[in-house]
């Protein structure tokens, strides 16, 4: 953990492969979410590279309950890399993004990593207002857990 970033790691047991065809489907995005923040995708497709967005239903208190954000992808490279900057909708992403890594350590069994970056966030009145991290470092660990729990082959 930084100042401006979080991340976990977690070593899952399932293939590099079936973890990212999972993960690249946003309709998984909410059963994945140790935040409680993400309610279900908007009918997107499934990531295939970078420069896609893909929307998500979410609510928030601090966001005035019930909003969507537009997920700008940023980083694709399968089995291996998925990013993306997340934006409230119809709005150019403020300068938080969320990295996954996945590095395969056996045949059913990959060492995943997700990382939540605000460092360039510059919007003070932002950075004010969501009070940064918006997820904890807890929440991202959730998260891992429940992809285990979703994908694993043991």
């Amino acid at each position: 953990m930084t100042d401006t970033s979080i991340s976990a790691t977690r070593t899952i047991d399932a293939s590099a492969d079936t973890i990212f065809h999972f993960l690249s489907d946003p309709a998984h995005h909410a059963a994945l979410d140790g935040s409680g923040m993400v309610q279900s995708d908007s009918k997107s497709d499934r990531i295939t590279g970078s420069g896609q967005v893909f929307t998500m239903n979410q609510t928030w208190d601090k966001m005035g309950g019930d909003y969507q954000t537009d997920n700008h992808v940023i980083g694709y490279d399968e089995n291996k890399l998925l990013a993306w900057k997340t934006a409230p909708a119809g709005e150019e992403p403020p300068g938080w993004e969320w990295v996954w890594r996945f590095e395969a350590t056996g045949p059913g069994s990959t060492d995943v990593s997700v990382t939540y970056d605000w460092s360039a966030v510059t919007d003070k009145e932002l950075l004010k207002t969501i009070g940064f991290p918006a997820v904890s470092q807890d929440a991202l660990e959730g998260t891992l857990a429940n992809l285990a729990a979703q994908v694993s082959e043991a």
